[in-house]
């Protein structure tokens, strides 16, 4: 289970005072995925990142009772100086797998040819998504965390297979998604929630949140 207790999140742009959450509070339970809408410039990754655990909330507080992937996309945990195969290994020490099916696992998926050998400095934004995608999938996570649906790729093979596996993974696992697109939640998500204003709102259905996300951001 994740939960966040009267979760407040704010910071300065600037030129105004910015608030992401504002005494939220809200569960997401293992079993149940959910599908977050939010429009542009809400806060979705400064979400994401907090349900990973990369940023801390100003007030209240999260609870992680599972084991909760790290964002789809976030690079942190690798080392741009030296190759995907090289990462695979060491992040697969880390989570005391065994280095060689998760290299295995990121080579089939990515299908990067020689490039999985090389520096991910080298690497493409395209690329850099497919790497961070397998990897989070080669893991063993009761709840992925997923910032805006699928990778940025235009690999139509890749994007096909990470679906399937993603369909796949929601008969033992949780997933989390947060888009600006309702469209992007369909295949994902059990429940739903709206993120705007600061604001929580959480539904048992897609459709119900799809009402006041269009409400809000068309009214």
């Amino acid at each position: 289970m994740l939960e966040f207790e009267n979760v407040s999140k704010s910071f300065w742009t600037g030129s105004q005072h910015k608030v992401i959450l504002d005494h939220v509070s809200f569960k997401v339970e293992l079993g149940r995925s959910l599908g977050i809408l939010a429009p542009n410039g809400t806060g979705k990754t400064t979400l994401i990142n907090m349900m990973a655990g990369l940023e801390k909330p100003d007030e209240g507080e999260i609870r992680r009772g599972c084991n909760i992937s790290f964002p789809l996309g976030f690079m942190g945990g690798v080392v741009s100086k030296v190759s995907a195969m090289e990462n695979c290994r060491y992040i697969a020490r880390l989570y005391g797998l065994d280095p060689d099916y998760v290299e295995s696992y990121c080579r089939w998926l990515c299908n990067l040819g020689e490039y999985f050998d090389q520096p991910l400095g080298t690497y493409s934004s395209g690329m850099r998504s497919r790497f961070s995608f397998a990897l989070m999938l080669a893991l063993d996570f009761d709840m992925y965390l997923i910032d805006e649906g699928m990778p940025g790729s235009t690999d139509v093979e890749f994007n096909r297979k990470a679906g399937e596996i993603l369909q796949e993974r929601l008969r033992t696992t949780t997933i989390v998604i947060v888009s600006h697109s309702p469209s992007t939640l369909e295949k994902f998500a059990r429940s739903a929630a709206v993120l705007v204003d600061g604001q929580f709102h959480m539904f048992d259905t897609l459709e119900e949140a799809k009402e006041l996300y269009d409400y809000q951001t068309q009214g």
